[in-house]
């Protein structure tokens, strides 16, 4: 759970590294969070039956409200641990820019997976020589 909220601690800190374990531990978070809210607002959906009943459009409006605020309080997180795993493999954190081309989200995860600098670059010290990141 520890290395699931790390990046929230970390919130908009753009320098140095993040290891596979911190970024792929906060990339399973926010899918459990996205199943759960998007599984709620489906039930919500789902239990619409035209005739506009409270406890479908309250559930369909809360499950909204929840993921538009988990989703822009999560962004900033999401694009600081790219840049830092980025910076774990000495790269640039510009080719997080990478991702927002079409097409090449694929190549982005590639790279997150990919093991990176042993030892400290020129932006840190190596997560794992730290304690912060064995893996």
């Amino acid at each position: 759970m520890e290395w699931m909220i790390l990046p929230y601690r970390r919130y908009a800190d753009f320098a140095g590294r993040s290891g596979r374990r911190e970024y792929w531990m906060f990339f399973l978070l926010m899918g459990i969070v996205g199943a759960v809210l998007g599984g709620a607002l489906a039930v919500g959906i789902g239990e619409d039956d035209g005739s506009g009943t409270l406890n479908s459009l309250a559930l369909t409006r809360v499950a909204m409200i929840l993921t538009a605020i988990w989703g822009l309080g999560s962004i900033v997180r999401f694009v600081a641990v790219h840049v830092r795993r980025f910076h774990d493999q000495d790269r640039s954190g510009w080719w997080v820019l990478l991702g927002a081309l079409l097409g090449v989200n694929l190549i982005v995860l590639i790279f997150m997976g990919r093991e990176g600098t042993r030892g400290a670059n020129r932006f840190g010290a190596d997560p794992g020589e730290t304690g912060r990141d064995p893996a």
